[in-house]
């Protein structure tokens, strides 16, 4: 199965829906997220220099090019800007000890899922939008290269997690 299903959910068409008022959620890393909707890697040698400067303010002083895997570098610098807690580390799975565990996932919290081999290294992480009928739909970075609100097997799903104030 493909890790990724499909893409480009448009925001106007999620906001009504999952992000009502009376939604218990995290609305500040979602609206912060949302900003960059549509920011992506920009293919051969030049590269997007916000994808590059998410990693430098995030504290990833090493990546200089929009080729590194960066969902998490993403969901960590929008963490950061949400003073909430986050991981300080550039790989997907990291995120299983950042916050607190839950297993009933509300809109505004982490999903990290397994990509490639379930007990392998790789994997990707994002912001819980909603899930149904065995999908999981996530916003968040270097999703087909860029930000946007994708839908994912819920059968890879790796963990939940509710992030605290830093």
């Amino acid at each position: 199965m493909d890790f990724e299903i499909k893409v480009a959910w448009w925001p106007d068409k999620w906001i009504k829906k999952f992000f009502s008022k009376d939604k218990k959620m995290n609305k500040t890393l979602i609206e912060i997220a949302l900003a960059e909707y549509g920011t992506k890697e920009i293919s051969g040698s030049r590269h997007n220099m916000d994808i590059v400067n998410y990693a430098q303010e995030a504290g990833f002083a090493w990546v200089n090019d929009d080729e590194t895997s960066w969902c998490s570098i993403f969901l960590s610098w929008a963490a950061m800007k949400a003073k909430l807690s986050r991981s300080k580390k550039a790989n997907a799975r990291s995120w299983l000890s950042v916050g607190e565990e839950t297993k009933k996932p509300e809109t505004g919290d982490i999903v990290i899922l397994w990509r490639g081999n379930p007990n392998g290294w790789q994997g990707h992480v994002g912001i819980f939008i909603n899930s149904e009928k065995g999908i999981v739909r996530i916003l968040g970075g270097n999703q087909s290269d860029e930000v946007n609100i994708s839908e994912y097997p819920e059968e890879q799903i790796l963990g939940y997690r509710r992030l605290r104030k830093a």
